[in-house]
């Protein structure tokens, strides 16, 4: 996948993102891509423990064989937290594609008791494990695109 396909992903990682906010879920979203660079499952944020991220992997999970998601990519407009990078590790999904950083989202979001931000990148959690998930991001060039539907949501 090139640079110029996974900030394609991202955008349309970041149009679920919206969807689920216009919604009234927290503004995240995230896609599943195959080996031959389809998206093959979106997914926006349903809850604070209902994350894109986990949801995805899990549905993934169930519809395909572990083989064929290790050839797969998560795309997520922002990091996933630990909750998430473990599933996505369970789930066996070989590659993450993210946009910003976790340290990021925290600048966004602060103290909200909705979102509780961990100080913990998915490198870290991948690197506890035994499997080597390929993890690119983040991706600076279309930050103010991905942190938009953010601004004002964490201040209600």
């Amino acid at each position: 996948m090139t640079r110029d396909q996974m900030i394609a992903h991202l955008r349309t990682a970041d149009a679920v993102a919206r969807e689920a906010a216009a919604h009234g879920h927290h503004p995240f979203g995230c896609i599943l891509v195959g080996p031959d660079d389809r998206v093959l499952m979106r997914q926006g944020n349903l809850g604070t423990v209902r994350h894109a991220e986990t949801e995805l992997a899990r549905r993934a999970a169930e519809a395909y064989e572990p083989e064929f998601l290790w050839q797969c990519t998560l795309v997520s407009t922002f990091e996933p937290c630990a909750m998430c990078s473990g599933t996505m590790y369970w789930a066996n999904i070989g590659r993450l594609v993210f946009g910003l950083e976790e340290t990021s989202l925290l600048s966004l979001t602060g103290n909200h008791a909705a979102n509780p931000t961990m100080s913990l990148s998915s490198r870290t959690v991948f690197a506890s494990g035994q499997k080597q998930i390929d993890v690119v991001g983040p991706f600076p060039e279309i930050e103010n695109e991905l942190t938009e539907p953010h601004r004002n949501f964490w201040k209600s």
